[in-house]
């Protein structure tokens, strides 16, 4: 049905015949040889199988032509690569494959997995005629010819699989168990190319021994029996990537010979790594809160930010998945179809690239931090002092989210130290005008420092690691963010502590 719609579209001059003639290589004859020959032999066969049954002597004069099925395994990567670069080069084409998997004869499957078919079709035959030998009597008439045709088959399947391991050496295959009446299979889930794949550790309080693997195809986060057999995955699967890279080291050293600048915006071309739901409490996009039944979670499925369903009302085809059609942000749909809807804020912007908040850049502390008096009524909160002009401290219900639930201007605020413990943390005042309010964190070292940057930005005196003033001298300079602290004695520059990770500043 694809080859016939496709070569019908390619005489129009919607694109070169060649290509489709590349692409499904010589399916024709192969879906002839079992259309004309095998199959009405087959159908002859069980249709007389009370009065002459036997397999063998069917499959015996047919099994020399399944070799033919390894020239299709061979050019099957070259053909996969067409199908994805004519899908994004030609809407014609793009088109008519995606009508034909909209429609009930495809089964819902994408072109990709039919063309797989073929590819499976010998190693089945192989399987089913063995099955088909342990159950017959050795001393029954089609017992001989059915060992003859499986061992002609084996030599076929053994140019398929020569084939297969040549076409299929650069994917990781992540399959799922299928149960038959001839035992156990495995079902393709997805394929992930090894060309851009990254591999590494993660951590998921919800499941141990997890490790994210990240291709431009999709983004999955999988979990290992044991600490052990995860590392032993994150080393296999970073082997191979080394392998793939040094066989094109001398392309790469090519390319930048030339020049060639890889892009930098991948956006749908490659699978996001998704916000994980227990990470945000609103839309990142509209800062509605989200609840069970009017306003769900949704994961944009270019950029992963987790949004309602009114702020995902939008399609658009994306590369990394065929070009098929994703729910996606009004942000992501404004840029993928080049149709600037509504202007991308710098807010916005920020949201894309996956940052906490938008004053987190220009943050001089942030973390948790317990919020209130009553313990029925306390919530913990992530919050953050700004390092603009005047300082403010944001209240946010998690890190992830875009809209405060509450702000705090700073400038003439009074800060007081308070012995008083709740739940073991120790707490701290903010006053301001006829207000208070108390916070707890965890431990005294920590309490002292959100009071020291409190107290400096009440009094408009902000410390000097903002390095806002490059002319400014710092001999000493103690400063956290996000609740790393690193103290430094220097000269002429600083050393920070982001998100975990040292940086120098001169």
């Amino acid at each position: 049905v694809f080859c016939s719609r496709l070569t019908e579209e390619a005489g129009r001059g919607s694109f070169p015949p060649e290509v489709i003639r590349n692409i499904f290589s010589n399916i024709s004859s192969i879906y002839s040889f079992h259309s004309q020959f095998l199959l009405p032999d087959l159908e002859n066969c069980i249709s007389h199988w009370c009065e002459s049954p036997g397999l063998g002597n069917v499959l015996l004069p047919h099994a020399p032509f399944l070799r033919m099925y390894a020239d299709y395994v061979r050019n099957f990567d070259q053909a996969m690569e067409l199908v994805r670069t004519w899908s994004e080069r030609s809407s014609a084409f793009r088109c008519i494959v995606q009508d034909i998997e909209s429609k009930e004869v495809c089964g819902s499957l994408t072109l990709q997995h039919h063309m797989l078919e073929p590819v499976q079709r010998v190693p089945r035959y192989e399987m089913l005629l063995s099955d088909y030998l342990k159950k017959l009597p050795k001393d029954n008439p089609d017992y001989k010819p059915a060992q003859k045709s499986l061992q002609t088959i084996s030599m076929a399947a053994t140019h398929s699989n020569s084939a297969i391991h040549k076409a299929f050496n650069n994917f990781l295959l992540c399959c799922s168990p299928k149960f038959s009446l001839v035992g156990q299979r495995f079902t393709v889930r997805c394929r992930i190319g090894v060309d851009g794949m990254q591999v590494q550790q993660t951590t998921n309080e919800d499941h141990l021994y997890t490790f994210q693997v990240s291709g431009k195809e999709k983004t999955l986060e999988l979990q290992a029996s044991s600490e052990q057999d995860r590392d032993e995955w994150i080393k296999v699967i970073q082997e191979a990537i080394d392998v793939f890279q040094k066989k094109n080291e001398t392309f790469k050293l090519a390319s930048k010979e030339l020049n060639v600048e890889e892009p930098t915006d991948e956006l749908g071309q490659r699978a996001p790594r998704w916000i994980r739901d227990n990470q945000v409490t609103m839309c990142m996009k509209c800062q509605e809160p989200f609840n069970a039944l009017t306003r769900r979670r949704h994961h944009c499925r270019a950029c992963g930010c987790v949004v309602c369903w009114k702020c995902s009302d939008n399609k658009v085809a994306l590369q990394y998945d065929g070009n098929k059609l994703n729910k996606v942000c009004k942000a992501c749909y404004s840029i993928l179809t080049a149709q600037r809807v509504e202007r991308v804020d710098s807010k916005k912007k920020r949201v894309l690239e996956l940052e906490p908040s938008p004053v987190c850049s220009e943050s001089e502390m942030s973390g948790f931090l317990q919020y209130g008096d009553n313990p029925k009524t306390r919530q913990r909160v992530w919050s953050v002092i700004t390092g603009t002009e005047p300082p403010v401290l944001y209240l946010y219900a998690a890190a992830q989210d875009v809209k405060p639930l509450s702000s705090i201007p700073l400038l003439g605020c009074s800060v007081e130290d308070s012995p008083q413990e709740l739940q073991g943390q120790s707490c701290f005042c903010l006053s301001q005008s006829k207000t208070t309010h108390l916070f707890s964190c965890e431990g005294a070292d920590l309490k002292q420092r959100w009071l020291a940057v409190l107290k400096a930005a009440g009094t408009g005196n902000m410390p000097a690691c903002i390095l806002a003033d490059p002319e400014n001298s710092i001999n000493e300079s103690r400063c956290g963010i996000n609740g790393n602290v690193n103290d430094t004695s220097v000269c002429s520059g600083t050393e920070l502590v982001v998100n975990g990770n040292k940086e120098n500043h001169t």
